[in-house]
């Protein structure tokens, strides 16, 4: 079994992205190695961003065995990120 993704979608040039790097470095250190977080930068990764249809930044995806489990667009805290985590793990 795959662990579970946390696709981080963003930009460096996004206000809301950076307020939402704290969050992701908090399930990074909830989870380490149990949870694979890819921050994936729309504007160099256009064939990502349209596979999974990001029509804003942030967004954020859970996949469990490469589906989407959740999908959240806006600043998301850490804390809702973990709880929906943990469903899949």
């Amino acid at each position: 079994m795959s662990k579970p993704e946390l696709l981080d979608f963003s930009a460096a040039w996004c206000g809301p992205c950076k307020m939402q790097k704290p969050f992701i470095d908090k399930v990074k250190a909830e989870f380490g190695d149990r949870v694979d977080v890819k921050v994936i930068d729309v504007d160099q990764n256009m064939e990502m961003a349209a596979k999974y249809a990001i029509q804003a930044i942030p967004t954020l995806i859970i996949l469990n065995d490469g589906q989407v489990f959740r999908r959240f667009t806006g600043v998301t805290t850490a804390g809702v990120l973990i709880e929906e985590l943990k469903k899949v793990l």
